[in-house]
């Protein structure tokens, strides 16, 4: 029994070593942009101003404890010479401790919070000439727009490395939210509205996107990856030949209801095929939006993500 114990204890520690690097990968905690790598530094600056409150309880706790035990024995606590003072209950600079500290430390995190908040901004752009990006939340699939490349992939963000990206976000079906940990922190997209992230890439590399807001049985497939090429190497992904065409038809399939692998399916992409097509529409992220302003509600057989969605008209014009 001796030695299973500490084979598990073993094993537990070893777990919780190789716990931290895997945790880190695909998130802020492996950063690979300045947004991510502020976010990173801002936590680590919380938890050292907070651990000023919570290091001296963690260790005086057991201190007192131990100081003031009941004396093994007697029952009874026996004071130590000196410490024997039944008339004492005011200490001015404990009070200023006690309360001092943690006014100290709320204010100042409070302070970083709002400074932090707006020099974050994830509307706040990170240069000069932005990739304008579009991506619309579907169950269970993200679909990325390139208007100015007139490009559209399925689950996959291609970006350059130290070029600042601007993401416009919508959804056309429930409420869903975009992140890229590697690159910035999470935004919500909403059908019929409009928001937007930006970010910057400052090494190549394969990332993980994913969508943290829970729409149903399909959401734990709901991730797309991200892929960091040099400017050059960007641009010549950008120039590549497109077959495939991302029309009515091809939009229509993907509204419907379906994970990422369904979805290919019912393109005809066969195993390994890029899922990139050329975008027909170059308004279609509009459309989309204009899709839940037409002073009506939706109608089910064109509501995608619906059961009853049969691949109806996008936006007011039917584009």
């Amino acid at each position: 029994m001796t030695r299973r114990r500490l084979a598990y204890g073993t094993l537990a520690i070893a777990l919780a070593l190789a716990a931290p690097p895997v945790m880190a990968q695909a998130s802020f905690l492996d950063p690979a942009g300045p947004v991510a790598a502020d976010q990173r530094a801002h936590l680590i600056r919380v938890v050292a101003i907070t651990m000023i409150a919570i290091v001296p309880v963690l260790v005086g706790t057991p201190l007192i404890l131990w100081r003031y035990h009941r004396t093994r024995g007697t029952g009874a606590y026996v004071p130590h010479k000196g410490l024997y003072r039944p008339d004492w209950q005011f200490s001015g600079p404990l009070e200023v401790a006690m309360w001092g500290v943690p006014f100290a430390i709320v204010a100042t995190l409070s302070w970083w919070l709002w400074h932090e908040t707006q020099r974050l901004n994830p509307y706040r752009a990170l240069g000069s000439d932005p990739l304008e990006v579009q991506a619309i939340g579907l169950d269970w699939k993200w679909l990325i727009l390139y208007p100015g490349e007139g490009l559209a992939t399925l689950d996959r963000l291609v970006i350059p490395q130290d070029r600042p990206v601007r993401i416009a976000l919508t959804t056309d079906t429930v409420m869903q939210s975009f992140r890229v940990s590697s690159l910035a922190g999470q935004i919500y997209a909403m059908p019929g509205m409009r928001t937007e992230v930006n970010l910057l890439a400052d090494r190549t590399g394969l990332m993980r996107g994913e969508n943290t807001q829970y729409s149903g049985e399909g959401f734990a497939q709901q991730n797309f990856e991200v892929e960091v090429l040099p400017g050059a190497d960007w641009e010549d992904w950008a120039a590549a030949e497109t077959p495939r065409s991302l029309d009515a038809a091809a939009y229509a399939r993907l509204g419907r209801r379906s994970t990422p692998a369904e979805a290919r399916a019912a393109l005809g992409l066969s195993p390994g095929e890029a899922a990139r097509f050329a975008l027909a529409d170059p308004g279609l992220f509009d459309a989309v939006i204009g899709r839940y302003h037409q002073g009506q509600p939706v109608a089910p057989e064109d509501q995608p993500g619906a059961p009853a969605y049969e691949g109806g008209p996008v936006g007011p014009t039917g584009n």
